[in-house]
């Protein structure tokens, strides 16, 4: 997985965090499926298509934080994740 400090997309703007869907056990794997990125701001209350349910790694830039929730439309219980 990338570091917190190399979270930067193809255009070279900087991210606030990488959403991984790939489930693997080893560490060196669990990073190499598809990514869905956040941009710093974002507000996402919903998740793109495909992605509900199959983000199984993450990394939080540097200065961000990353708050999910347990269910769609920013209910349920939150949890917070940062660098």
């Amino acid at each position: 997985c990338p570091s917190p400090a190399e979270l930067r997309p193809s255009n070279g703007t900087r991210l606030c965090a990488l959403l991984y869907a790939d489930n693997s056990p080893y560490y060196e794997q669990c990073c190499a499926g598809d990514a869905l990125e956040v941009l710093p701001g974002a507000d996402l209350p919903y998740l793109p298509r495909g992605w509900a349910g199959r983000a199984s790694s993450l990394v939080v830039g540097a200065r961000c934080e990353l708050t999910v929730w347990s269910r769609r439309a920013k209910e349920g219980k939150t949890r917070r994740f940062g660098a």
